[in-house]
């Protein structure tokens, strides 16, 4: 049998290398990261039921021998849950593959320009400026003030006059 000395660093590899992956900013290492996760998470029930023993089935081996039924039934529940997010992120990683040609997550220009605008005080929360529909962080919020939105009373008229 394998020292649980080894599994536990095994068990401490896997985290940092599964934290390390879900951190990146392509899909595809982030669903690494999750598989990568799962499997420790896994070999973490099993050091922590306990010595191997005999199969717990009753009535062949003394109770004492037997192992505990309960890391099996754990163990095979998390390879379910993390079977359903893998295949969860395997429908993003097609669907973001399939609209924009690319794994890497972008940062949203709306999300930019809230983020400015709550940095600069000129709106307390998010919920405050509605910038559904903007394409360009021109279109919500310019990065000096001479881009600002022209002054309607200024604005030409028909004739091409300037009202004043």
């Amino acid at each position: 049998m394998t020292s649980p000395i080894v599994l536990l660093a095994l068990i401490g590899v896997l985290y940092s290398a599964g934290v390390y992956l879900i951190l990146e900013r392509s899909l595809t290492r982030v669903l690494l990261g999750i598989l990568v996760l799962g499997n420790a998470t896994n070999v973490l029930v099993i050091v922590a039921g306990g010595r191997a023993g005999a199969p717990p089935l009753v009535g062949t081996a003394p109770d004492a021998e037997m192992s505990d039924a309960l890391v099996q039934a754990l163990v095979l529940t998390a390879i379910v849950i993390t079977l359903g997010v893998t295949a969860f992120l395997l429908a993003l990683i097609h669907r973001t593959w399939t609209l924009e040609r690319e794994d890497d997550l972008t940062e949203d220009v709306e999300d930019r320009s809230v983020r400015r605008r709550l940095e600069r005080g000129e709106q307390e929360d998010e919920e405050e400026l509605d910038t559904t529909g903007c394409e360009t962080t021109a279109d919500t919020d310019p990065d000096d003030e001479s881009e600002a939105a022209p002054d309607p009373a200024r604005a030409p008229t028909a004739a091409g006059e300037v009202a004043r």
